[in-house]
């Protein structure tokens, strides 16, 4: 039986360790659109990465073309955590 995983593009992709942690870790947690919304912190913290670690990785995974980040804001204007969309090929 040929089986291909849910992940299967992004092991066969030329991504770094480092992002294709990244990217289990919002898969994990994105819901059934493919969306989700951790901070920095809280990936660096959860994947005992640095929080600049995690910034390179999600911009590797930007210029791939394996999520698309967008700016939340709170009511007073605030910036809160990004909204990740992942392709989900």
């Amino acid at each position: 039986m040929n089986k291909i995983g849910r992940l299967n593009h992004i092991y066969k992709a030329d991504l770094s360790h480092r992002a294709v942690s990244v990217y289990i870790y919002l898969f994990d947690r994105a819901n059934k659109d493919g969306e989700c919304w951790p901070s920095i912190p809280t990936i660096a913290k959860e994947l005992k990465l640095s929080e600049s670690t995690v910034r390179r990785a999600l911009k590797d995974l930007r210029k791939e073309g394996f999520i698309i980040t967008e700016q939340r804001y709170r009511k007073h204007g605030g910036k809160s955590s990004l909204l990740y969309k992942l392709k989900m090929q």
